[in-house]
This record gives structure tokens, C-alpha cells and sequence, in this order.
């Protein structure tokens, strides 16, 4: 396991360093950590995704934030008692609205290196953009905890397909799609609140927050559960905790460094090093 860097999750004022300095120091001392990793375990949420165009959900401008209503698209019960609800949610995924013409972007590139290296030992994303994959992370090595909106998935049966095939009948007129198989209602296969995760997810995720010499947080507040356990189990077991967000997170006070900061200019920093170059002269927090 890597040792983990003596430094306390202190805020710039504490330390008495101006913003970019203590951004500049934090990114080092990342940067360090993941480099003289063998195993590192990363964890995105939605703020890798922001700067692709994706709004956040729960941050200031969240589309939940600014718009309660939204999230009932996001509540099972909601979604399974009213078609209005459904409609409403099909017909943004049909014509238009925040998956159109998205790309990766640099934070989502700047984790590629890990495992072209063979240094990355799984990627759990809470994110269900599918940008990890499609900035060409080995779809084998990414837990997609909360599930993807590319595929859709029938509440009813064991029905899964790309979620094209769905769409082409809603653009069609089929506006609250059900099973052709059992009659059941289709979705997109994410998980929806009040909806169990997915069978075997969150126990990769944890095996691989354990089996990690760095736990790598980005982009996530870390307040959703279960899989902010991950950052406990990482802890418990000795890895390193390296969280970077633009925000305050709920688990900054078990991290052993924190970075703030654009994650599309950071991460590559943090991430593109190459394995064991590590400063020994320069001091630790």
C-alpha cells in the first residue's frame, strides 16, 4: 500500500496560503501519490461531466436544484404511477435535451493513462452519461453504479437493448413504451431512486475501494449512499484517499489530500505522471 502523505484537510485560510498556491501545492502532492501508486481505484460523480456540457444535479446551478419537479423523472414511484411523468422523461430523450451531441472531455481522457498503464484497477462511476467508456475506457474495468442511459431496460422482465430501440418508437408515437415481451414498462436502465443498484455493483465497487493502494475521488460530493462508502472502505484498508472537486465533499475529512479545482485542468496533471517519478524533496503537508 502507498504510505499516506502526512497532511491535514485544512482550508487555504488555515494554512495561510493565497488559492493558487495551495491549489498548486494540493495537485503535487496528488499527483505524487498517484504516481508511486501500483493499484489505483477511481470513483466519479457528476462534476467530470460538467464541463462535457452535463449539468450537475445537486450543486448551485443543479437541474434538481433549480427545478424540484425534475427529479420526480429520477423516483421510481413516480415514474411507475404516473404516465405523464414517463412521457415527460421519453420525450427529452427522444427530441432533445442534455445527452445531445455530448462528448468526453479532458477529465474523463486524463484517467486513460492509468490504464494503458495497467495501474487501473476499476472505475465505479455514479455518473449515467456513459463518457468513460466512450473516451475509451475498457468497458470491463467500469462499474456504472447507477446504471446508463444508453441502454433501456423493462421493469417487468429481464428485456435489456440499446436505448435507440425505445427511442425510435417514441419518436414514432409510442409515447409510454411498454414490453413487447411481458407488457411491462420500459425505461432507461439507470437506477432511479426507491430502485435496488444493480446485482454485484456496489460489491465490485467495494473490493476494488479495499484492494487499491489510492482512492481516487472526482467530481462526486460523496454524500450519496452507498457507494460513499467506498471511501471508508478505502481508508480502512490503507489506501490513500486523493479527492478532487470543485466543492467541499462529506468525506474531505478522510482524504489524505484535497484538490479544488477545474477537474478538466487538474486531473491531467494529477493523473499523467509517469509511475514512482516522485519528488522526495519536496515537503509533505
Amino acid at each position: 500500500m502507498v504510505e499516506a502523505v502526512s497532511c491535514e484537510a485544512l482550508t487555504m485560510q488555515d494554512r495561510g496560503e493565497r488559492p493558487a498556491e495551495a491549489l498548486e501545492a494540493a495537485v503535487l502532492v496528488a499527483a505524487d501519490l498517484v504516481a508511486g501508486a501500483a493499484s489505483v481505484t477511481v470513483l466519479t460523480g457528476a462534476g467530470i461531466s460538467t464541463d462535457s456540457g452535463i449539468p450537475d444535479f445537486r450543486g448551485p446551478e443543479g437541474v434538481w436544484t433549480k427545478n424540484p419537479e425534475a427529479e420526480k423523472a429520477s423516483d421510481i414511484r413516480y415514474f411507475m404511477a404516473d404516465s405523464g411523468v414517463r412521457r415527460a422523461r421519453w420525450e427529452v430523450l427522444a427530441h432533445g435535451g442534455m445527452w445531445d451531441g455530448v462528448e468526453p472531455n479532458e477529465g474523463h481522457r486524463a484517467l486513460r493513462p492509468l490504464e494503458v498503464g495497467g495501474r487501473l484497477h476499476t472505475l465505479v462511476t455514479q455518473n449515467v452519461d456513459g463518457l468513460h467508456v466512450l473516451a475509451g475506457t475498457d468497458p470491463a474495468l467500469v462499474v456504472e453504479v447507477h446504471g446508463t442511459v444508453r441502454r433501456a431496460m423493462c421493469l417487468g422482465c429481464d428485456w435489456r437493448a440499446d436505448i435507440d430501440v425505445v427511442l425510435d418508437r417514441v419518436r414514432a408515437g409510442d409515447l409510454d413504451p411498454h414490453c413487447d415481451a411481458c407488457g411491462g414498462l420500459l425505461k432507461s436502465a439507470t437506477v432511479s431512486f426507491g430502485q435496488g443498484l444493480f446485482e454485484g455493483d456496489m460489491e465490485r465497487s467495494l473490493a476494488a475501494a479495499r484492494e487499491c493502494d489510492v482512492l481516487l475521488a472526482v467530481g462526486s460530493t460523496l454524500g450519496v449512499y452507498p457507494v460513499a462508502l467506498m471511501v471508508p472502505e478505502a481508508v480502512d484498508n490503507g489506501a490513500a484517499v486523493v479527492v478532487v472537486n470543485g466543492s467541499p465533499t462529506e468525506m474531505d475529512h478522510l482524504a489524505t489530500v484535497n484538490v479544488r479545482g477545474s477537474i478538466s485542468e487538474v486531473l491531467p496533471r494529477i493523473v499523467g505522471r509517469p509511475q514512482h517519478v516522485v519528488d522526495e524533496s519536496r515537503p509533505t503537508w
